[in-house]
């Protein structure tokens, strides 16, 4: 993949971009920490700062752990209880949500349901997916109306109170969290920082809470097919997940080697996916990673993904193409490259 790397500079190169094109790839032995405390600060060198050290975990990682992120932490511990309770109820309640009976990928996914990789022989994981809606039951005088094919209402179990209230708190912390992010991505890609408000008007997150039941190890020996996650790249532009203490998730760099991200109190991790790779041409890395839950333990993780409205053309970022260089993807609009994604994922559970 290094033969853009060559390229003539043109007269001016735009500071720092065209510059880390000619870096060399760093190959990384640990995820770095930023600590993400002066994301708000006023000083705008502070935050070229934060936003440089994030453009290098994002050229080089395709992931970084965020500390002082936040998300409060009776949020987390809130929602993950209510997950517990709901896991726990029969399968067939649970089947009721079944997300394939929902036209926009919201709802249940039993144990298997899911064939991330598609060598692999379906993951060992159970999910609970929804998107977008209002905290209040009022609705908000200004909420945006989004009839794009990937909106509608989320389902929610019917006799499980006290279940909705704390998913729906960290599912809002979560996505202003990612609120906060996009103006230092726009920052660590020379652009405006206002650059992605016009292209993320809709939250167009979706948020799981996963249940990764202990796996075996001697089962793991003799079928390495079936893990907790296949190996895959997110679909969206970022991603911010809060994992248990179970650990489990490995990123693989770019020497092939399986890098273990594990688990530090009080950080979220945050993963670039394809929508960034393809919106950068690849100077922004969606990196491959997969869960192995050796712990002997069940393990919960809470990924957000955080993507475009649908209609975004993901066409190369101008402070991304130099001149010379070739697109090395077709231009799609994000929705339909995240729903062609999620439609491949459960394709083979799907029964007609």
């Amino acid at each position: 993949m290094g033969h853009h790397h060559h390229l003539e500079l043109p007269e001016t190169p735009s500071p720092g971009y065209l510059l880390a094109n000619r870096r060399t790839e760093s190959t990384f032995e640990e995820i770095p920490v930023i600590d993400f405390k002066d994301a708000n600060s006023k000083d705008p060198v502070i935050r070229r700062e934060l936003a440089d050290r994030i453009r290098d975990a994002c050229i080089n990682v395709g992931f970084f752990y965020l500390k002082n992120h936040g998300i409060s932490h009776h949020f987390i511990t809130d929602t993950i209880d209510a997950g517990k309770r709901f896991f726990s109820l029969p399968e067939p309640v649970k089947m009721e949500l079944d997300i394939h009976k929902s036209s926009n990928y919201k709802g249940y996914t039993a144990l298997l349901g899911e064939n991330t990789n598609s060598e692999g022989q379906g993951d060992l994981h159970e999910g609970f997916d929804i998107g977008w809606e209002p905290q209040e039951a009022s609705v908000e005088e200004n909420a945006p109306i989004d009839n794009s094919p990937m909106n509608g209402g989320n389902v929610w179990p019917k006799d499980l109170p006290g279940f909705k209230e704390p998913v729906l708190a960290y599912y809002h912390a979560a996505v202003d969290l990612g609120k906060r992010l996009f103006p230092l991505f726009a920052l660590a890609l020379d652009l405006p920082e206002n650059f992605f408000d016009d292209k993320t008007t809709k939250p167009a997150a979706i948020m799981r809470i996963l249940h990764y039941p202990p796996q075996n190890l001697t089962d793991i020996a003799v079928n390495d097919k079936q893990i907790g996650i296949g190996a895959h790249t997110d679909y969206e532009c970022f991603t911010i997940l809060w994992q248990d203490q179970s650990g489990g998730l490995q990123v693989q760099n770019m020497k092939g080697q399986w890098i273990d991200a594990v688990p530090i109190a009080g950080t979220v991790v945050v993963n670039l996916g394809d929508q960034f790779a393809r919106w950068t041409n690849d100077i922004f890395k969606s990196t491959l990673h997969r869960v192995m839950n050796r712990s002997g333990h069940e393990r919960f993780s809470i990924p957000l993904f955080f993507g475009t409205d649908y209609n975004v053309r993901l066409e190369p970022i101008p402070s991304c193409a130099s001149p010379g260089s070739l697109a090395k993807y077709d231009v799609v609009t994000a929705g339909d490259y995240v729903k062609s994604r999620l439609e491949a994922t459960y394709s083979h559970s799907a029964t007609n």
